[in-house]
């Protein structure tokens, strides 16, 4: 990907002389973002565009040709792939829309195949194209002025990533690159989220996603680049209606959201619920140090503000330091009487700019604080001007020591210091939670820097067996496996399961309760039944051969009235074990991420209470 984001030449297919059409917009943006390499743009008819001459078609240009940016109707974008191939372009960016997003999925991937026969990578289709402050240079077809930084992000909706770029402009938020991959023939998340993860200019990736293709190896790659910086994602399809809305956007599958939640739980990604607080969390995070320790301290001017900052700091993971005598002795001089130096520090409503900025660098010098979460209540005795340069000073000796957040709350005046200030790149809020929220973001990430790897579980199996055990069921069309065939496959990879044996009749019920000593339970076998309580075919806790009769017949009874054509193929005999937590483990094939496992509270409420995870497959300890 180095190439894509340093390209020593562009070419603009579909360039325009007309400043509405995309085809202008794009080479405008390149020429102004101070790109240093060369800029072809080409069009059939020729001419000159932004004192650049056009040239008829690609493989009339001199020379190489590392990026190709396509801005043509979706119709001749193929016979424009194969030219791009021939003349050896490196990277295919396609801006054109029409293909999988509107059904049109072969099309699109005629052409990822005929870019990969000449070892050319497509980005795209259906993209608003790329921006990369490595190579300065801006190819998309956005409003254009974007502020270099350290914040990579990457959207697979176009016109919300155009969006991005004036949003970050509005929330001073400097980029690193901003990619869009929208349908995702070729190059998708994963392969640009590797490149990020080794750009030394980024210091955290914002992604923006609506579905998974290939869904293992993002989870790989995720799961890598997260002990090295921090990821935040946010992911529309949450409800039924938006996973349809996302298929019929960029034609990828939204897949569950819950298993998509555990998942991200599981490669350490720090998901946000909004675009608001996700600008927020890349915002702090690509601003603030690593935090030197978890003990964070609140300054506030007012108690109920500082009570909502102690709810805040609980919801969101951030430790309070609570070492009463290192808190007094700290503080005890810079408030009144009746002020207090619990944690939170209430320095009271008469604490002028000087008072504060007085605490704060007490939390500043003390090493077993770690970070500071500053309050602000305007009062009759505010000083609002003084206010707003006391915190830009604050700021600037804190920002390369320790992490730290300021929430204003007052009226006109408050409001204006706040705009001021955010206009900065300070991280000041008009909501303790707004501001709690991305250092509780910064904490999370931070706990997962330098985490190891999990460890595969060495288990000798007979892949063989379990094999076989597997075409039996895939043979009859099952995606499940009988009481047996489960026990079996259980011991195989070395779990241990309760003893247990099928009866086909009361006689081999009798022998096998005794065989295995009483209390046993019996559980019906069948294929047609997969829920056995609701069929009546589980029986508990039979301690004497006379209710084991009582339950075999009771059984059959039972499920060939609810179930009059189910293949029966006996009913299981099986240890009663003592009482504990039941709980369910089971798995499947997530059409997004591939094999998934679950586990959490079983037994006949766990379709009620859903208490249960999911993770990817394989999983370590």
């Amino acid at each position: 990907m180095e190439r894509l984001f340093r390209p020593r030449s562009v070419a603009v297919i579909g360039a325009s002389t007309d400043s509405a059409k995309i085809g202008y917009r794009v080479v405008e943006n390149i020429l102004s973002s101070g790109y240093r390499g060369a800029v072809h743009p080409v069009n059939p008819r020729g001419g000159e565009l932004l004192g650049l001459p056009i040239h008829p078609s690609i493989s009339e240009i001199e020379g190489e040709v590392d990026v190709a940016v396509v801005a043509i109707p979706a119709a001749g974008v193929l016979p424009v792939v194969t030219e791009c191939g021939e003349k050896g372009v490196d990277h295919l960016i396609v801006l054109s829309s029409g293909f999988s997003e509107v059904g049109k999925i072969a099309e699109e991937k005629r052409i990822a195949e005929v870019a990969a026969g000449f070892g050319m990578r497509v980005l795209g289709p259906n993209v608003f194209g790329f921006y990369s402050a490595a190579g300065s240079i801006d190819a998309t077809f956005g409003p254009g002025g974007i502020r270099p930084g350290r914040v990579g992000i990457i959207s697979q909706s176009g016109a919300l990533g155009i969006a991005m770029i004036g949003k970050t402009a509005a929330e001073s938020l400097g980029l690193s690159a901003l990619i869009s991959v929208g349908n995702k023939a070729d190059v998708d998340e994963s392969d640009v989220l590797e490149y990020l993860a080794s750009d030394e200019e980024t210091a955290v990736v914002l992604l923006y996603i609506e579905g998974v293709k290939r869904g293992e190896r993002p989870v790989e790659t995720l799961s890598e680049i997260t002990r090295r910086k921090p990821v935040v994602v946010i992911k529309s399809g949450r409800s039924k209606r938006g996973a349809m809305a996302a298929a019929s956007h960029t034609g990828s599958l939204a897949g569950a959201d819950d298993v998509f939640e555990d998942l991200m739980h599981q490669c350490g990604v720090l998901r946000a619920r909004s675009v608001q607080e996700a600008f927020d969390w890349v915002g702090f995070i690509a601003s603030s140090p690593v935090p030197p320790g978890t003990e964070a301290v609140i300054v506030t001017n007012g108690g109920g503000i500082g009570v909502l900052a102690t709810d805040a700091c609980e919801a969101f993971g951030v430790r309070l330091y609570d070492d009463q005598g290192v808190l007094r002795e700290a503080f005890a001089d810079v408030m009144p009487a009746f002020g207090s130096s619990k944690n939170p520090v209430d320095l009271t409503g008469q604490a002028n700019a000087s008072a504060y900025a007085d605490a704060l660098g007490r939390v500043l010098q003390e090493n077993r604080m770690h970070a500071a979460i500053a309050l602000y209540c305007e009062t009759a005795t505010s000083e609002s001007e003084r206010f707003e340069s006391l915190l830009r000073d604050v700021y600037e000796q804190y920002r390369d020591r320790k992490p730290i957040v300021f929430s204003l709350f007052g009226g006109a005046a408050t409001a204006g210091v706040i705009r001021a200030l955010k206009g900065e790149g300070i991280p000041v809020y008009g909501d303790v939670y707004e501001a709690v929220s991305p250092l509780g973001a910064l904490y999370r990430a931070w706990r997962r820097f330098g985490e190891p790897p999990d460890s595969p579980i060495d288990v000798d199996i007979d892949l063989d067996a379990a094999r076989r055990i597997l075409r039996v069921a895939g043979a009859e069309g099952r995606g499940f496996l009988l009481a047996d065939e489960a026990a079996r496959f259980a011991e195989l990879i070395g779990l241990t399961m309760p003893e247990a044996g099928i009866a086909r009749g009361l006689d081999e019920a009798v022998r096998a309760a005794e065989s295995i000593g009483y209390p046993v339970v019996m559980k019906i076998v069948s294929k047609d039944i997969v829920h056995k309580s609701d069929a009546g075919g589980v029986a508990l806790d039979l301690s004497d051969e006379g209710e084991v009769v009582d339950a075999y017949q009771a059984i059959i009874r039972s499920c060939r009235a609810h179930s009059p054509h189910a293949e029966i193929k006996g009913v299981e005999v099986a240890e009663m074990i003592r009482p504990g937590v039941e709980t369910i483990v089971g798995a499947r094939q997530d059409p997004s991420f591939g094999p998934v496992m679950m586990f959490g509270l079983g037994g006949i409420y766990v379709e009620v209470m859903r208490d249960v995870a999911f993770r990817k497959a394989p999983v370590g300890l």
